[in-house]
Formats: structure tokens, C-alpha cells, sequence
């Protein structure tokens, strides 16, 4: 079942994101509770995630960015793509970016965007096979401290 995000659900989320980039489950401090806060109360920020009995096994974000040009149209960053490493090829993540297509759409976004660090064929042709192309405009990357 694809759905937005509880707010009860952080630790479920967290356990996720090992299968992203992540090495460990963060520490549960007022920054991380904060920075939680800040995430579900903001209605243009939407953690999507599909749920596979009673167990989150795939999510995605979606920022809807507001815009000043293109008549005023927002975008919207797609960011965090991870499935479970034992749920993956199921079309999990794909039902999730449908997800996120569908909230971009009703905001009358003009684009959706991501980014991602793999270089494997197969992430590439999945972000392709989702109606992404890697042709219309080069990304640019400046990591901070």
C-alpha cells in the first residue's frame, strides 16, 4: 500500500535508509526530533512510502519547490529512492514515484527532478523506465561540511 508517511513512523524510516546510504540509525536527539518536526509539518514536503504487511519497504521524497517562473509553477525534487534490499525488483520504488508524480501533478508543478550517485546500468534504466531522461540538464554538486 503506497501512502504518505505517519508521524509515528520515524524509526521505521530510519531503519530504511540503511539500504539507502546510511551506516548506522541516527541517535534520537532534539535535532533529529526537530528536523522530523520541521518534515511532516510542512505541506510541501511528503515522505511517500509503500507498505508490504505492516512493514515499510520502500519510500521516496517529494519537496514541492514554490517557483517564480514558468507562470508561477512549482517543481519538485525527488530525493531518498530506497526499497529493502529483500523486496527490491518488485516495483515498490515505481509505485512510489508514481506517488510523488501525482502530488506533483496536483500542485501544477511544470517538472519533476533527481538526482542519483549510482553509476550502475540497472538504477539508471529504472530512473529511465519512470520517465526520467538524463539529457535535458546537467547536474551540478557542491558538498558542504
Amino acid at each position: 500500500m503506497v501512502r504518505e508517511i505517519a508521524e509515528t513512523e520515524l524509526n521505521a524510516l530510519l531503519e530504511l535508509y540503511l539500504y539507502l546510504h546510511e551506516k548506522s540509525i541516527p541517535e534520537i536527539t532534539q535535532h533529529l526530533n526537530c528536523t522530523w518536526e520541521t518534515i511532516v509539518k510542512d505541506k510541501n514536503h511528503h515522505i511517500i512510502v509503500n507498505e508490504v504487511d505492516g512493514k515499510i519497504v520502500s519510500s521516496c521524497v517529494c519537496v514541492i519547490i514554490p517557483n517564480l517562473t514558468r507562470n508561477i509553477r512549482p517543481y519538485a525534487f525527488i530525493e531518498n529512492v530506497v526499497t529493502h534490499k529483500d523486496y527490491r525488483g518488485n516495483g515498490y520504488a515505481t509505485e512510489c514515484l508514481k506517488a510523488a508524480k501525482k502530488i506533483a501533478e496536483q500542485a501544477h508543478c511544470y517538472k519533476m527532478m533527481l538526482l542519483t550517485g549510482s553509476k550502475e546500468e540497472s538504477i539508471q534504466h529504472f530512473y529511465k523506465n519512470a520517465g526520467y531522461n538524463s539529457t535535458d540538464k546537467t547536474a551540478f554538486i557542491q558538498w558542504l561540511e
